[in-house]
């Protein structure tokens, strides 16, 4: 690896590229999401799952074969020696998932006990993130700054200009937005399918829906108001002071 110029020793030498936080935060979020396929490599395990069992109520080929066809994308990834990195979140999601179902088996559960344990995590972990991302706000370091430390090679240097503060803000409400409205659509039909006030096959369907509707859709339209937000700011990148 090369060592950095004599002129420029403590910051990257693609800042210089980069003349706004919109093309920075951009460029991150595309990297983070992986870009289409990356959000579509995530998505059809869910689906698969979803869909298999909305129609045969068979809880382990459900499992099975949303397990493999993360499986096949992996492969694929791996031949092409591409990232893994999006489809092992998906086998990650599954794994958690399974660990609830078998959870709910050991402590006598049905089957459709066992289906609703399934969708459990995914609203736990959209509650933990909305409450993460909602104190990063409130403190005043929101959590997309950090996206622009990192590529300006200074962490917290973003935090010293208000306008930038705000900026990343805003980004964060909207990465917010589809974690609340999940978790606002989603609990009120769990908790009504396990505690018997619903019908557990109707909450199951209507989960399984709501997943499948809520997920990448949802996540896309958000990333759209934050663009339509990049688009409408041009906040200057001050490069990293040289040491």
């Amino acid at each position: 690896m090369s060592e950095p110029s004599a002129s420029s020793p403590s910051a990257p030498s693609h800042v210089a590229s980069v003349a706004t936080v919109e093309e920075v935060v951009r460029r991150q979020l595309s990297q983070a999401l992986g870009g289409r396929r990356g959000m579509v490599e995530a998505a059809v395990p869910t689906l698969v799952f979803t869909v298999l069992w909305l129609t045969t109520s068979e809880l382990e080929l459900a499992l099975a074969v949303s397990v493999g066809a993360a499986l096949v994308l992996l492969v694929v990834r791996l031949v092409q020696r591409s990232s893994v990195q999006f489809v092992v979140n998906a086998l990650v999601g599954i794994g958690i998932g399974w660990f609830f179902v078998q959870r709910s088996a050991a402590s006598g559960g049905s089957a459709d006990d066992q289906a609703l344990a399934y969708f459990l995590p995914g609203i736990l972990y959209n509650s933990g993130y909305t409450v993460v991302l909602v104190f990063t706000i409130v403190i005043g370091w929101p959590l997309v700054g950090f996206m622009v430390g990192s590529v300006t090679g200074d962490a917290t240097a973003w935090h010293r200009d208000k306008q930038v503060v705000r900026l990343c803000s805003l980004l964060t409400w909207m990465l917010v937005l589809p974690c609340v409205v999940r978790v606002a659509l989603q609990a009120p039909v769990w908790l009504a399918g396990t505690s018997g006030s619903m019908d557990a096959d109707t909450a199951v369907a209507a989960l399984g829906i709501m997943k499948i509707a809520l997920g990448w859709p949802l996540q896309l339209a958000a990333l759209g108001g934050m663009v339509w937000l990049l688009a409408r700011n041009h906040t200057p990148m001050e490069s990293a002071p040289a040491e």
